[in-house]
């Protein structure tokens, strides 16, 4: 245990960690060195499984608690100390009640708790993907088919690891427990733990013939399909859950959930600001100056607004219920359209002078901003 690295530095968290965050931690650390994304890379899946030996002490508030308050010794049941007492933690605690409270009987300090059933059903661990989607597949929702990488039961010898006509036999060494019991011997007196037998490594069934599709693991890797609904409303970043579409359970035990990861390509347009939809539009100095009837684009196709006369740069416009809808709910955002006006390039002569003209005609009036700061500027230099 001294090897051990502290499971909250594992994670990356504080021990003030809410169970949100230690869940958020799980899924980054856990997708960062999956098996899948590093084939053949020993470090990333001892890194993996270190990350999930964490998690599952983190993620349950009994165990957490223990943890806390002992370290790694509060939660491994291989853990083995003695005593007058019973414990080296003082002697109004004992550790056959900690490891069978937490691990349900498997600690060996008494050995009177009940032991877990290597062969029980055991639920199928989740797995993660990815989807992308456009823009305007998440405003609108879509059908998406996902390809994903899966546990499966093995085909040929049904889970169990036994080559066809075959069948794994119960372990003489543990008697189908999958645990054997150690007695050592300290200065306090005999200390009994368990641990995982040797023989059928925790198993409680020897193989003796292993099936070959799977070399006698009883499970193997495949890719499956699925077909997924993308909600209308859908933000970039948000998770869809897809019960049942995991990995396959363990000894005909239920398979876990799909998590699927959205991802949101970015709009050449548009910009998405919590559900509603913003935008810049370019007009021209005349349309800015005159007014005149303009064509927006929105997400449900272009529509028609006049922007009124004496349009200034960087006005906004709104374009009520043109936004995205509420994710599982009613109603939807709106659009807004930020102007930005375009001063004409590249003026021929004729052009120039009529230009000219207009500056000729108008007045301080005409060009409010100019006016109040023109009048500040004779504030500041007045005597």
């Amino acid at each position: 245990m001294a090897d051990k690295r502290d499971y909250y530095e594992v994670l990356g968290i504080d021990k003030n960690a809410s169970e949100q965050d230690i869940k958020k931690a799980f899924r980054q650390q856990a997708k960062k060195y999956h098996p899948d994304l590093h084939p053949g890379d020993k470090e990333a899946e001892a890194k993996f499984k270190e990350v999930n030996e964490a998690y599952e002490v983190l993620s349950d508030s009994e165990k957490k608690a223990r943890y806390d308050q002992f370290g790694h010794a509060g939660v491994d049941p291989n853990f083995g100390a003695g005593g007058p007492g019973g414990s080296p933690f003082g002697q109004d605690i004992d550790l056959g009640d900690i490891f069978n409270s937490v691990f349900g009987g498997f600690g060996g300090f008494g050995g009177g708790g009940r032991r877990a059933n290597p062969n029980a059903p055991r639920r199928g661990t989740d797995v993660e993907t990815s989807v992308y989607v456009s823009f305007e597949e998440a405003a609108k929702g879509a059908k998406k088919k996902i390809q994903y990488k899966v546990i499966s039961t093995c085909p040929e010898c049904n889970g169990t690891g036994a080559a066809k006509g075959t069948s794994p036999k119960t372990c003489t060494s543990c008697n189908g427990s999958g645990r054997v019991t150690i007695n050592q011997r300290t200065p306090f007196g005999v200390v009994q733990t368990q641990k995982a037998c040797d023989a059928c490594h925790g198993q409680g069934k020897i193989v003796e013939k292993p099936c070959h599709h799977c070399d006698g693991k009883g499970r193997i890797r495949k890719t499956k399909s699925v077909d997924v609904t993308i909600p209308a409303g859908i933000a970039d970043g948000q998770i869809l859950n897809i019960g049942g579409h995991g990995n396959d359970g363990v000894n005909g035990g239920p398979a876990g959930d799909l998590h699927v990861f959205v991802n949101v390509r970015p709009h050449a347009v548009f910009e998405r600001r919590g559900n509603d939809v913003w935008c810049e539009m370019p007009i021209t100095f005349a349309q800015a100056t005159l007014g005149a009837e303009v064509t927006v684009p929105t997400l449900d196709g272009n529509v028609k607004y006049t922007v009124h006369e004496g349009t200034q740069p960087n006005d906004i416009f709104k374009l009520k219920g043109k936004g995205i809808p509420n994710l599982n709910g009613r109603g939807r955002g709106d659009q807004y359209v930020k102007v930005t006006v375009e001063i004409p390039k590249n003026l021929n002569a004729k052009q120039k002078e009529l230009i000219k003209e207009l500056q000729k005609v108008t007045t301080d009036k005409n060009y409010q901003k100019r006016k109040s700061f023109m009048d500040k500027i004779k504030d500041l230099f007045k005597d």
